[in-house]
């Protein structure tokens, strides 16, 4: 998926982002592009998943990026921690990591340096880096839900590709009625994996059920929905 989310952020595939990369290096370095598309990904991200994102933070231009970031940007500046909307109580961090290996002693000094300090209900990890087992292990003990990201997998937003279905999350109370409807048992509907990358940018948990709806061709629209595993 990286190569992939790379090719669509250079070509212009990926809607209404830029087009080719080099065309912001002029005046700029390519680390600061890097950090600027990845972080509006993932505020993108957050901000579909119902977390409270300021729209300052959705429409900052690269320029404006480079002139309260930097050229070379700190990683502890680029940190975010935004509330849910609906639950102002829960907070997400997310956290851009450097560019040495991931290990054991690096997860465990964020959680000391930081995260014990924070109230939060679900951390993000944005690497440029391989995690090892060890800390990947460490990691799981976390009392929250820990979600890990290249950053190479955030620079495109693939739900505002040309070429994505649309897809809508249904909530538990839509999930019965569609069982009802048809009368089916949740195991009987398609699957799509927690893995997905459209499970993983929208935070989906097991047995949440997604409506993906294919336009053009033939028949028109065509829906269908998937249950994740």
């Amino acid at each position: 998926m990286a190569a992939v989310a790379f090719d669509d952020a250079v070509s212009g595939g990926g809607g209404d982002r830029p087009g080719c990369i080099t065309s912001h290096v002029v005046g700029g370095s390519v680390e600061s592009y890097r950090y600027y598309v990845s972080r509006r990904t993932v505020m993108e991200m957050l901000s579909d998943r119902g977390y409270n994102v300021p729209d300052s933070d959705l429409t900052r231009s690269l320029t404006e990026f480079r002139t309260v970031f930097g050229q070379n940007p700190d990683l502890e500046r680029l940190r975010i921690c935004v509330s849910l909307r609906s639950n102002p109580k829960k907070k997400i961090m997310v956290i851009f990591c450097g560019t040495d290996e991931i290990r054991k002693a690096t997860v465990c000094g964020i959680y000391a340096n930081l995260l014990y300090k924070e109230s939060i209900s679900g951390l993000m990890l944005v690497l440029q880096s391989k995690i090892n087992s060890y800390a990947q292990k460490e990691l799981e003990t976390y009392p929250y839900k820990v979600e890990i990201f290249q950053i190479s997998e955030l620079l495109v937003n693939i739900t505002k590709h040309v070429l994505q279905p649309k897809h809508e999350i249904l909530t538990a109370e839509e999930k019965k009625v569609l069982l009802r409807k048809y009368n089916l048992e949740e195991k009987k509907l398609p699957l799509m994996l927690e893995t997905d990358a459209f499970a993983r940018y929208y935070g989906l948990e097991k047995g949440q059920v997604v409506k993906i709806t294919y336009h053009g061709g033939v028949v028109g629209a065509l829906k269908t929905y998937r249950c994740i595993v």
